[in-house]
């Protein structure tokens, strides 16, 4: 760009937030701005480069080709100006808010397991959690980043996998007490079920029960895996729950969890754009190393359960 001494060097956290998030009061909030001002000043930048930096449309904001050069040399500067030294933490210096959208189990298990780190690793990141009860605009850009059950191809959208984690059936020790032996998935016929609203499915992963037998049906509904878990455990039915959940309540017991195992994946999902974003490369970066440290916690199957058979859901790989 030949007018790069041209323009004001304080434009540039505006650029790179709408260019982060494709939304101007997204990027206002990331900012703790107003969207008019993102508006002008990144309008003020495009004028004195004399190069349009983004393409507007309905949807959002989403850059061209100019604006997409750019993103690499501001994010340079950006790191510049945030004192990072090649020997410093990889999360130093990062400030500003960020938006995550998780299915509600995940957020359960990221909040118990990786959110003191992760606010060790980004100090001066302001962390949002949304949890995920139905799907979620993407083409919006209402999160920076999100943790979805099933892979996104479509559009600009990229998914990788994350993690992968199991699931058994489980019933309330009192539920069971006096019932004769669940020995076959033949016998779960005559048992009451906990599970989704079919037609409130955000993911196609979620049907278990027409997985484990087509006739099942649940006969108490909910959107919330934890209002299916508290339902189980007063003893409302049978239901399947990812066992990193409810192998911790000891008022649990798996079902024939030595014939049956689900697995299901949690995929990470970004914008393409924003994957050549600093805060995302490394939040991303984050979540990968973070999550294998415990991968053997959403494999382990239940401490009371024997070794079963995986079944994976047939539109994962």
């Amino acid at each position: 760009m030949n007018s790069m001494a041209q323009f004001n060097w304080d434009d540039i956290p505006f650029f790179l937030a709408l260019a982060r998030s494709g939304q101007l009061t997204m990027a206002a909030r990331q900012l703790g701005s107003s969207h008019v001002t993102v508006a002008r000043r990144v309008e003020r930048l495009e004028n004195a480069l004399r190069q349009r930096l983004f393409e507007r449309s309905s949807k959002g904001y989403k850059l061209t080709a100019s604006g997409r050069r750019l993103v690499e040399t501001a994010r340079h500067m950006e790191e510049a100006s945030a004192g990072i030294s090649p020997g410093e933490a990889p999360g130093r210096g990062l400030t500003g808010s960020f938006r995550v959208a998780v299915p509600e189990g995940f957020a359960s298990f990221f909040t118990d397991r990786m959110l003191k780190a992760f606010a060790a690793r980004f100090p001066a990141l302001s962390l949002e959690l949304i949890t995920l009860t139905q799907v979620l605009s993407l083409s919006r850009r209402e999160a920076d980043l999100t943790i979805t059950l099933d892979s996104v191809t479509r559009g600009a959208y990229r998914s990788e996998h994350l993690a992968d984690y199991n699931l058994c059936i489980y019933a309330a020790r009192d539920f069971l007490a006096g019932m004769p032996p669940i020995r076959s998935r033949e016998d779960l016929l005559s048992q009451r079920f906990v599970g989704y609203i079919e037609e409130m499915l955000f993911a196609s992963g979620l049907d278990y029960l027409d997985e484990i037998h087509p006739a099942l049906r649940p006969t108490f509904k909910s959107s919330s895996i934890f209002s299916q878990l508290t339902a189980t455990r007063r003893g409302l039915g049978l239901c399947v729950l990812p066992c990193y959940l409810a192998r911790d309540c000891d008022d649990l017991v798996p079902v024939l969890a030595d014939q049956l195992c689900l697995r299901r994946t949690y995929w990470l999902t970004c914008h393409s754009d924003a994957r050549q974003m600093q805060r995302e490369r490394k939040v991303i970066a984050f979540f990968s190393d973070e999550i294998a440290r415990h991968s053997d916690v959403l494999l382990l199957p239940d401490r009371n359960a024997a070794p079963a058979a995986q079944v994976r859901h047939p539109g994962l790989k």
